[in-house]
């Protein structure tokens, strides 16, 4: 799994071998294209064997989806979703100076008693920037953009929809493909550069049939963009900034925090050997333990942050699966 780029690179450096390849999945197909990676993508697919199956996913089926599937597949069975049940994103625009966007955040979150947000910039120094702003501001943020490598990616990812952190800011890189259920809240700290990359955005607040509110930051250089998006979407309510109620008793923080296990799946690491670890080993009651994500060669569990010192000084000196790991906060 790569980006055509990326294959590329391995093809001219001979660092792939695909003589032996029987299947081909393009996954995002209409955001690769958006992203004019189309003679890439021909360019790989001309140094694969012909006898292959190759499986095509878009979001969206326009012109340019056609011309690429065409050359692509043949005599191909095509899935389209049909009546998809309609979810409610409530969308609010405010009109803002730039300078104060980042004082309105806590505002809006508060305001709205959200407990899982999502804030998208346009930027990777935007991300740093405000997260740096945010976390002078008390409040625990992560990051999420195209310099993390994709280690650091996963985890970030699993630390958010664990519920150890309420915010994570992130460039576009995460506006699909991004399966996160129960965000309260996505706020556009900057207006998305089309209507598409909108929509993207804001259904990250309504997975699983689930309604939700998102909220979008614009200065009067965005006009054209905000008209853009309008045409788009009927329901957009415009608001005053003046009407933010900052409710000041509401905290902006997480219940949980996250340890990590240096062991996974390859040390044959199940979720029932850890949940068995922590209660009937050292006591740990049940409702203190949230999510429970096993990779490859690591494992992180959600605990409430009130027992995480007992947690790491009580489970590093316990076996888990016959077997000591090492274990600390992230």
């Amino acid at each position: 799994m790569a980006t055509p780029g990326r294959i590329l690179k391995h093809i001219e450096q001979n660092n792939i071998d695909l003589e032996n390849m029987t299947t081909l999945v393009l996954d995002e197909a209409d955001k690769m294209l958006d992203m004019g990676f189309y003679d890439d993508i021909m360019e790989i697919i001309n140094t694969l064997p012909k006898n292959r199956q190759t499986l095509l996913f878009s979001a969206t089926y326009e012109k340019n989806i056609e011309k690429l599937a065409s050359n692509v597949l043949n005599n191909p069975i095509t899935v389209k979703v049909e009546n998809e049940e309609k979810v409610h994103i409530k969308q609010k625009f405010y009109e803002v100076n730039e300078g104060n966007k980042t004082s309105l955040i806590p505002a809006l979150i508060s305001s709205n008693k959200a407990k899982s947000i999502l804030i998208f910039c346009n930027m990777k120094i935007t991300c740093d920037k405000l997260a740096d702003d945010l976390y002078a501001l008390g409040l625990d943020v992560l990051t999420l953009h195209s310099d993390l490598e994709q280690k650091q990616r996963d985890e970030t990812i699993i630390l958010f929809s664990n519920k150890s952190y309420p915010i994570l800011i992130a460039t576009d890189v995460a506006s699909r493909g991004l399966h996160i259920d129960d965000v309260d809240l996505v706020i556009n700290y900057d207006l998305s550069l089309d209507e598409k990359v909108h929509t993207h955005r804001i259904g990250r607040t309504a997975r699983a049939g689930k309604g939700g509110l998102a909220i979008s930051l614009y200065t009067q250089n965005d006009f054209d963009r905000v008209e853009l998006i309008k045409d788009t979407f009927s329901d957009i309510e415009d608001e005053n900034i003046e009407k933010i109620e900052d409710d000041l008793s509401y905290k902006i923080d997480s219940e949980l925090r996250t340890i990590f296990i240096n062991g996974g799946k390859k040390q044959k690491l199940r979720a029932g050997d850890i949940l068995g670890a922590m209660t009937a080993g050292i006591g740990l009651d049940k409702s203190d333990i949230g999510k429970i994500d096993i990779l490859d060669f690591a494992s992180y569990v959600a605990i409430n942050k009130e027992k995480i010192s007992f947690v790491l000084e009580k489970l590093s000196k316990e076996k888990i699966k016959g077997k000591y790991y090492r274990i600390y906060e992230k």
